[in-house]
Parts: structure tokens; sequence; C-alpha cells
């Protein structure tokens, strides 16, 4: 293993925070990562990870270490990739929201694969508050505002929403014309994944925005429990239209307060600040966006 690999192996520990993780994420016998940490140590006359029975830290040196070579192996990947045949390489760890990811992303795939058949994608569906580096991740697709992050965002779509019900429940309950009229109805209660708090519903007038809370007698915390809970009469939800288009289509959902739609849900794929764009999450990235457009246009 030369020093650039050996490189890339001591920061995918350090981010990890395990030889075995690493190791899976590298598809490396942990031997072999073993090995290079030890070449690297040797070759430098330090210490650069501490090793418990839980966990593995690096040190000062290195921590210091580490910092370089994220530096140096970012331009090193940059030099390769400005040759003209160079194809992008390695792993991509990337965390979406299942459902954006079966329907914006799991399309196109097999065209990206074909077009760079030397990168590979792990794709999770955590969705939750994470720490990006730590898990090992080189980007996370997140919808909605997001909170203040030092992570850097690139916005990728903006994803019209809608209020929706079954026919079996505006019958019982009455089909609202306005938001005034939603005294004594009811929501799926949808949990925010960064908050744990139900979301509440909102409504554009005027250029105005409105919440309104109503009560709820089921929560979920999944966007397929949610609309599979409203299409049984559990309840008003608000989602995206591109995932109820089927639902509406059918007849199992209907929109309501077309005139006061909640506003648009951003989506954001964000990535480390502490590194440089790699070929291969950069040529991913740009794919991605490509994706959303292109299901989202009205040819899509």
């Amino acid at each position: 293993m030369d020093r650039f690999d050996a490189m890339r192996v001591f920061t995918r520990i350090v981010e990890r925070r395990s030889f075995t993780r690493a190791a899976e994420d590298l598809g490396l016998p942990r031997s072999s990562v073993t090995d290079a940490v030890k070449g690297l140590e040797a070759r430098l006359g330090v210490r650069l990870l501490q090793r418990t029975t839980r966990q593995v830290s690096p040190t000062l040196d290195g921590e210091a270490y580490y910092q370089r070579c994220v530096n140096l192996i970012a331009d090193m990947e940059d030099a390769e990739g400005a040759f003209v045949g160079a194809k992008p390489s390695g792993l991509i760890r990337v965390d979406a929201h299942g459902t954006q990811a079966r329907y914006f992303l799991l399309p196109g795939l097999p065209r990206f694969r074909r077009q760079y058949p030397d990168i590979r994608l792990h794709l999770s569906e955590i969705h939750q508050p994470l720490d990006m580096i730590r898990e090992g991740f080189d980007c996370i697709l997140r919808a909605g505002e997001l909170s203040d992050s030092p992570l850097i965002k690139r916005r990728l779509a903006m994803l019209d929403r809608g209020t929706f019900a079954s026919p079996d429940y505006l019958s019982r309950f009455g089909t609202p014309r306005t938001p005034d009229d939603l005294e004594g109805h009811e929501r799926v209660g949808l949990l925010s994944p960064d908050t744990s708090e139900i979301t509440p519903l909102v409504f554009c007038a005027a250029g105005k925005i409105r919440k309104v809370t109503l009560p709820s007698t089921v929560t979920v915390t999944g966007a397929e429990t949610n609309v599979a809970s409203a299409c049984l009469g559990l309840g008003l939800i608000q989602a995206p239209r591109y995932r109820v288009t089927l639902e509406v289509a059918n007849g199992a959902l209907v929109e309501v307060l077309a005139d006061f739609p909640p506003s648009p849900l951003p989506v954001h794929v964000l990535y480390s600040h502490t590194r440089q764009l790699s070929p291969r999450l950069r040529v991913f990235i740009d794919w991605m966006a490509e994706q959303f457009r292109q299901r989202l246009s009205p040819a899509g």
C-alpha cells in the first residue's frame, strides 16, 4: 500500500472511529488497515491513534496529521481529475430520505453507474440528526428549513406541497374552504426528525404564512406511513405533490385548501466544510441536482 492509500485509510479510521468500519467502507481486510496505520506511525515516528476497547480516536499529533491528509488527498484527487480520461472512483456514502431516494435518485442510478463504473455508492436512510464525519458520510440530503450548521449546503430543489385528505375523512369532517374552517378537524401528526415535535400545518395567503395546530389521534415518523394514514381517513396531511400523485389520481386522496398552499419544501445536499469536494463527490452532487430537475420538470 503506497503512502497516499495509507493516508486514505488513516483519515477514514479517524472519521469512523473504528478500524473495522473503515475497512468495511474501503473494502479492505482489517489486517491491511491495521498495517497501514502501523506503517505511517513508524515512518513519522509518532503515535497517531489512541485505541480503547470502545473506540479509536486521534492523538494530538494524529489530529494535526489528519487535517494535513484531508487537504493533500483532496489536492491529489483534483490533480488527477484534471486529466482527460481520468475517471472519478471510490466510495460515496450518502444519507437520504428513503422516499426521495426512490423517486428522484434510483431511476437514474443505472445510467450513473454506467458513466462512472469505478464509483461505489452506499445509500442510507437514517434521516436523523447525525455527526456526518463521525458516521462516515460524504454527503446527506435534507428536506425542510435547516438549522445553523458548519456544513456546506447546496439547494437541489423546491418541492411544491399541498393539503390532502381521503374522501372518507371529508365525508365525516367536511371539506374546509379556508384555514378558518379547520376547527374540529384532525391531522395525522408527522413528527419532525430534528425536533421530535409534530410539524404544524402551514398555509400561505396574500404573501403571509399561517401555522395551524390541530389535534392528532395518530402520530407517525415516516413519510410513507403519513400518506398511508391519510388514505385510511385518519386525518389531514401536507405532503409534496410528487409523493401523492398516484393517490390523487386513483381517488384515495383529495386536495383541499388549494388556494392556501403550504410553502415549498427546500431540499439541500450538505457536505463537510473541512474538505474540498473530491471529484467523485462533485460529479455525484451535480448528478443529483440534474435528477431533481428532470423529475420535477413538466415533462419529467
